[in-house]
């Protein structure tokens, strides 16, 4: 194999243009032993804060989704 390792070029260059970006919402899980609602961000531990459990599930969204049958 080459060791061509590309150190320009628009991926490289990429810069957010602000900081919102790379915030994340809170998402919202169920514990799947004890059914505690869990909220976690990118990078937190799968892991239910009050028994431990680390089964979760996602919740549903409330928002309405169509689909038009077309």
């Amino acid at each position: 194999m080459s060791g061509y390792q590309p150190t320009s070029g628009p991926a490289f260059n990429a810069q957010p243009t602000n900081n919102s970006e790379y915030e994340t919402k809170p998402v919202n899980y169920v514990c799947g032993d004890c059914d505690a609602t869990v909220s976690l961000k990118a990078g937190d531990a799968i892991r239910c804060r009050e028994c431990g459990h680390r089964v979760l599930y996602k919740m549903r969204t409330n928002s309405l989704k169509r689909d038009d049958g077309k």
